[in-house]
């Protein structure tokens, strides 16, 4: 007797071919199950209003014949893309980039593609042409990596018509916000060289307008105050590590300066090379703090006393709730979620001259 299509074994990692020679389709499993094409993308859309029995009669079916859905076979089952969007700006950062690439692997792990743009002006005119634009393309959701306020308040004026996740802005509606816990930080940066005994605490901050720089620059001040500390004027770098330079040639001008906190590595990296340029010894004359602790912090001479943001988790978290809100779809209350950092003390802090 001649073995029929559905009786010769199929070998691993290969899909059986049908009557035609051709790989299966659905149309293919639907005949074996004894279903319809519908009820096919049913299971496939893992749809409630499916019996064991028929679900079951399909799954076995795609398993003899070796069928593999596709990702348009998906979307068509679903009425969906299978793909999300993602806005992002100052791309090129370690902070933002790491989490573009913690979402790309979530998204990937759960089979869906990603269309990022980065932006590299903030202006309302780019920032609404590239929301059109995932719009355009059918994004079943976005996440914004918005770091600036100017960039919360056009996504907020935006109708975007598709589940929107922010990172590190709140627009203030229902669209859930995810960041790291920049004022903890803050304060844990700040408590930490007040405790070491200096009598008050430096501050190159981030830009003005940067949720996450206002922010720390806010605690940092916060922080000094509840101490009973002097609170002297912030110093406004660009993030980078030459601002932190020329900004940290200002202060190693100033004898009475023993303690810097510094919003973000890089500029506490130009900080240490103008406190080295100067003489002054770190963390002999000057302790230095940083914030977000980039893998080259710990090779920094001295190693870096910085902050520890969890990138990674901030993007994982916020695909997470992409994914709940496509799913889930209909007004909710807003849930904002603060990814915990932690201080990581190493050589550059120490306690003040004597």
């Amino acid at each position: 007797m001649t073995p029929s299509a559905t009786d010769s074994p199929v070998p691993k990692g290969r899909s059986r071919r049908n009557f035609a020679g051709t790989r299966p389709v659905m149309a293919d499993v639907a005949r074996l199950a004894g279903v319809s094409k519908q009820t096919v993308s049913r299971v496939l859309n893992e749809h409630p209003a499916v019996r064991p029995e028929t679900r079951e009669a399909v799954l076995e079916a795609m398993r003899t014949l070796g069928y593999r859905p596709s990702r348009s076979a998906r979307s068509l089952a679903s009425g969906r893309t299978r793909m999300l969007g993602v806005i992002s700006f100052d791309a090129a950062r370690y902070g933002p980039a790491s989490i573009l690439t913690a979402i790309n692997t979530a998204a990937q792990d759960a089979g869906y593609l990603l269309s990022s743009i980065a932006l590299d002006t903030a202006e309302h005119e780019t920032v609404v042409e590239a929301v059109n634009r995932l719009s355009a393309e059918g994004a079943d959701g976005v996440i914004a990596i918005a770091p600036q306020q100017w960039v919360g308040r056009t996504l907020a004026e935006t109708d975007l018509g598709t589940p929107l996740v922010v990172l590190e802005n709140a627009l203030g509606d229902d669209t859930p916000l995810i960041t790291g816990d920049s004022r903890t930080g803050a304060r844990k940066a700040t408590e930490h060289l007040l405790g070491l005994g200096h009598a008050t605490v430096r501050h190159i901050a981030g830009p003005t307008g940067w949720t996450s720089a206002d922010h720390r620059r806010a605690s940092w001040q916060a922080s000094l105050q509840a101490a009973g500390a002097e609170v002297p004027a912030p110093l406004v770098g660009d993030w980078s590590a030459d601002s932190g330079y020329e900004l940290g040639r200002r202060l190693a001008r100033s004898p009475e300066v023993t303690a810097v906190f510094a919003s973000n590595d890089q500029m506490a990296l130009g900080l240490l090379h103008a406190l080295h340029e100067s003489g002054r010894s770190v963390p002999g004359d000057v302790s230095v703090v940083g914030y977000d602790d980039i893998p080259e912090a710990a090779h920094f001479l001295p190693p870096l006393t910085t902050v520890r943001t969890d990138f990674a988790e901030i993007g994982t978290r916020s695909l997470r709730l992409l994914l709940d809100r496509i799913d889930g779809p209909g007004e909710r209350p807003r849930v904002d979620t603060l990814v915990p950092v932690d201080l990581v003390v190493r050589a550059s802090s120490g306690p003040p001259p004597r």
